[in-house]
Order: structure tokens, then sequence, then C-alpha cells
């Protein structure tokens, strides 16, 4: 089997949307495919061997096994680590003992790196980063620390992403998905609310950054890079177009939150490495989610 890229973690939110978008994209993981991706798929075990790609010449790696799930990360504690550093540790460990030669190995990490108290916006690349934050602000940032260590045998781009969103069959704990959920269960009398509508976030539509990181993939380019519209949109911005869409309301309760109160990408130095800047507005991509998830099936603890 011979094809250019593997994309290893492909039953998330972000794997499905990248292969759907390539069908070329061979998925790597523990779990089938979603049915309606027609991607070769290769099963690795439950112990992470990764002899199952010996024989399968790929130059790129697009590696997404980890978890965002803060609330339950950040509640363990050596849980963030376990998804977010060690299976990520063990593939490169595997690809260095296999003298591959590799084009590209992605790797995704957060914006939520970044020093809160140190925040000069648009925030780019050498702004100091907190890794203290909490278990999972800690794990990505130990993830850099890894790909660092094996950059001199591989090409690896860190792509710092910020808020990306799109179309989800899953309950996420991300922004958009749970507002999105909230408005979909439920009557016409459901009392809806958020946080905090303050809160100033940098989003992207998810083929936007799909876009991006398959165009990083041609490029010399290795190092951390951020990934996002360059915008910046607050929560209450979010909710506004969600409502009009839903003919629902959000109570704004006002409570204290944690991360960035305000928060934007520089996106300089990617727009430097590939012909890229985001084709589709917030209200677009909000628009074309809701939408899209209307047909799904709503969690049943919604």
């Amino acid at each position: 089997m011979s094809k250019d890229t593997i994309l290893i973690g492909p039953t998330g939110f972000l794997g499905p949307a990248f292969l759907k978008s390539n069908p070329s994209i061979i998925g790597v993981g523990r779990s089938a495919l979603p049915p309606h991706l027609k991607n070769d798929f290769i099963r690795i075990e439950e112990d992470l061997d990764f002899s199952c790609l010996d024989n399968v010449e790929f130059k790129n790696v697009i590696f997404l096994i980890g978890s965002s799930d803060h609330g339950v990360l950040n509640n363990h504690p050596t849980l963030a680590i376990e998804k977010n550093v060690f299976c990520l540790s063990v593939f490169l460990d595997y690809l260095k003992k296999s003298d591959r030669k590799i084009n590209k190995i992605i790797n995704f990490t957060t914006m939520l790196q970044y020093d809160s108290q140190a925040l000069v916006l648009p925030c780019n690349e050498n702004n100091p980063r907190n890794p203290y934050v909490n278990n999972y602000v800690m794990s990505k940032f130990i993830s850099e620390i890894l790909t660092q260590q094996y950059r001199e045998y591989f090409p690896i781009i860190d792509i710092r992403i910020s808020n990306v969103f799109g179309p989800t069959r899953l309950e996420r704990p991300d922004l958009v998905p749970t507002l999105i959920w909230k408005a979909l269960s439920g009557n016409a009398t459901t009392h809806l609310t958020v946080w905090n509508k303050k809160p100033r976030r940098d989003f992207i539509f998810v083929e936007d950054a799909i876009t991006a990181v398959l165009a990083l993939l041609k490029t010399n380019y290795s190092g951390p890079v951020n990934l996002g519209s360059g915008i910046s949109h607050s929560v209450g911005d979010v909710c506004s177009v969600i409502e009009k869409l839903s003919n629902k309301s959000f109570e704004d309760k006002a409570l204290p939150v944690t991360g960035h109160m305000e928060y934007v990408h520089d996106i300089s130095l990617l727009q430097s490495l590939i012909n890229w800047q985001p084709s589709v507005s917030l209200e677009e991509g909000l628009v074309k989610t809701f939408r899209e998830m209307q047909e799904y099936p709503v969690p049943a603890n919604k």
C-alpha cells in the first residue's frame, strides 16, 4: 500500500474532517472509521504497536491521537500526559527506529499555552508561554518539547490551533458544539444559558484549518506555527448567530471564566509559508455547522 499521507487518530472531531476532505489519506487508529468515510483504514492494537505500518509507504503524518476534554483531563493526575504525550512519544520512537524518510509530521497543540499575563495581541509564536495553567495545557507544552527532541530526525510542525469549529456528531466540550447542541435539544421554552458572553476568541472554520494544514505539508518549515483566522469575535457574537438560527436565546450568566479574556492569533508566519487566508467568516461557518448538525441525532444526554 502506498499513499502520501497517513492520519493517526481518525475518529475524533478533526480526523473525520481531514479524511472527508481527501479520500487518499489513510486513516490509522484503534477504532473503525465512521461509516460515511471510504478512506483506507489500518487498525492499530490497544498496546500501540505501530508495526502495522511496517509495509505501508507514506511521506506525511497528521497525528491526532489525543484529547482536549479539559474537564476530564484536568481532574485526573496523569490522563492528560497519557492521552497527549505518551502516544506521540511511542509513535515518534517507532519512526526513528524504522529509519524512515519522512517529509512532514503535523502535531496539534494549542494557543492556550500563551501566557495571559504577558500577552501581546495579535499573539505571535514568540509570545511567552505558561505551561502551568492546567493539566491539558501542560500536556500540550510537553508534546512540543518532545517534537523538538525529534526534529533532528524529522521535520515536524506544531500547530498551535485557535478555536476551530465545524459540524460534529460528537458531544464535545468546545464552545460552538456545546451551544448548538443546547439549541437543538429541548423545546421552544427550554431555558438556555452561557457562562459569559464577553470573552473574545479567534474562531476558525474547520475547512479553512484543513486547507492550511494540507498546504503546510508541502513547505520546508519545521517548528511551531499559529493557525487561526486572525480575527477576534466574542462569545456573544457566536450566541447571536445561533440564536437567529434556532429562534432561541442564551442568557448571559456573567460568571468568571478561565483562559484569555481576549485573544487573537498573529498568523503572519503561517501566511509567509503558504498562500492562504481564511475564506469562511464566523457567521458563514456557524450557519454551515448548525444546518449540518440539525441532521444529526442529538446526543442522548442532551
